[in-house]
């Protein structure tokens, strides 16, 4: 219905509850960045990491296994923690809303309008937060936003077990829901960087990444099977309860204010603009998006799925092909997230933003070629991993080449790429499936991903040779 990316809160504190030093600093967009000790570089970033941790050579298995280091950090590893329970929690309501409203309706046009009806929102208040994320206390702000939503999921249950079955009040909740994430997200990715130094950024990237896409598998798995047994309310409770846990994590975080000097004037339209200003003049920051606009717009072929598991998969049945074909890359990312020792060290950012999106053009290619239904699993699966690693490296480098007081605004653009590159991904090859068939259309896509993106990394270099 709604693709649920409201998220616990994994945010940062200062310095002295995490044992961070002193900010370090990096160069300047599109260069090298030395991550260490000392002021600021004119125009980097700021974090609140401090000098670079030292990196152990790793031998064996644990060279393959997740890099845990942020972890050992106390408040990062409760905040996790919160993460990993309220994943599971938010993908319970991301099942009960669509589920409650074609029970009502009996319609799956409705289940699309509520979807529109979530989106909205989430894009504006994504924006506007950004600039509010900048400008006061991020920890206020996330204590505000996450008690709102989980306020909205308590309004949920109420009108579930009250049997009101209104379509209106539920797209109005979810309204509101996703209005709370967009002002709360920016917040919490912004603050990350202020809680680990950061040579560990695509480690705490990885951490709670995997996390998230475990929740994808599990939430839906787990609510399918709760659902004959406590009924749809209690779904919406259960993810009332779980983000208490979060609400409880925020209250213990210490004050998380704009470092001296640097807080936005305001939160207006101004402000918002600023932000997009910024993501223009600081190149690999504008690569970076590109590169994620490629990958899922060109190549995000899930609006294909029910046509695949209907026509090329049929002979497998059509129910267990449309499951498999869309749990199939959230368990690839799952895989990768598991296995990131392999690659959260890494320090060419960029170089593995390039490899990542061509990794995962190269697998939807595959999979729209495959006649046999364990084959475009399986490449859908790798497409999983390398969309793991792409977050991973994205993330780094919008924390990273990004100074403090422009990151809650550049998070919330991120947000809003997020959430809507695949949705226009689903006009383009839902259109292109219906004129050329959907395995061309899926096959062509991952072609065209692998040539822009060569053609990105080609014509500006700055987020290939980007390094940390």
């Amino acid at each position: 219905m709604y693709r649920a990316t409201r998220m616990s809160v994994d945010t940062s504190q200062s310095s002295t509850d995490s044992g961070a030093a002193a900010p370090g600093g990096d160069a300047e967009a599109g260069g090298a960045a030395a991550p260490g000790g000392g002021a600021e570089t004119p125009g980097g970033p700021q974090t609140g990491g401090g000098a670079e941790t030292e990196r152990p050579a790793r031998s064996g298995w644990r060279r393959w296994a997740m890099d845990t280091r942020p972890l050992r950090r106390p408040a990062y590893r409760r905040l996790w923690t919160s993460t990993a329970v309220t994943s599971v929690g938010s993908q319970l309501t991301a099942v009960a809303v669509p589920k409650q409203i074609y029970d009502i309706t009996g319609s799956s046009a409705w289940v699309g309008y509520a979807s529109l009806a979530g989106l909205v929102p989430l894009v504006v208040f994504a924006l506007w937060g950004g600039a509010i994320a900048d400008s006061m206390d991020r920890r206020k702000l996330l204590l505000v936003t996450n008690t709102g939503i989980a306020v909205t999921s308590l309004l949920f249950w109420a009108q579930a077990v009250t049997g009101l079955d209104s379509v209106p009040v539920l797209m109005l909740l979810l309204a509101l829901q996703q209005a709370f994430f967009g002002l709360n997200s920016p917040a919490r990715s912004a603050s990350i960087a202020r809680l680990v130094p950061a040579d560990e950024l695509p480690a705490a990237n990885a951490l709670g990444a995997t996390v998230m896409q475990t929740g994808s598998v599990a939430g839906p798995m787990l609510a399918g099977a709760l659902i004959p047994l406590i009924g749809l309310p209690e779904l919406y409770l259960i993810d009332a309860v779980a983000l208490c846990v979060t609400v409880w994590a925020v209250l213990r975080l210490p004050a998380l204010p704009p470092l001296s000097g640097k807080a936005a004037q305001g939160a207006g339209l101004r402000q918002v603009v600023a932000g997009f200003r910024y993501i223009a003049l600081h190149r690999v920051l504008l690569l970076s998006f590109l590169a994620d606009i490629i990958a899922m717009v060109l190549g995000m072929p899930r609006a294909l799925f029910p046509q695949l598991a209907a026509e090329t998969y049929a002979p497998y049945g059509e129910g267990l092909a449309l499951g498999l074909l869309f749990a199939a890359i959230p368990i690839g990312a799952v895989l990768g997230g598991l296995l990131s020792g392999t690659f959260s060290r890494a320090r060419r950012h960029g170089l593995m933003v390039i490899v990542s999106v061509a990794a995962w053009g190269a697998a939807i290619a595959g999979f729209g070629l495959s006649p046999s239904l364990w084959v475009a699993v399986a490449f859908l699966a790798v497409a999983g991993v390398a969309d793991m690693v792409s977050m991973v490296f994205r993330g780094a480098i919008l924390l990273s080449a990004a100074t403090d007081e422009m990151r809650g605004r550049l998070q919330g653009v991120f947000t809003v790429v997020v959430v809507g590159g695949p949705r226009v991904a689903d006009v383009l090859h839902g259109t292109a499936g219906s004129a050329f068939g959907a395995p061309a259309a899926v096959a062509g896509g991952g072609l065209l991903v692998i040539a822009a993106v060569l053609v990105l990394a080609f014509v500006s270099p700055a987020l290939r040779r980007y390094t940390i």
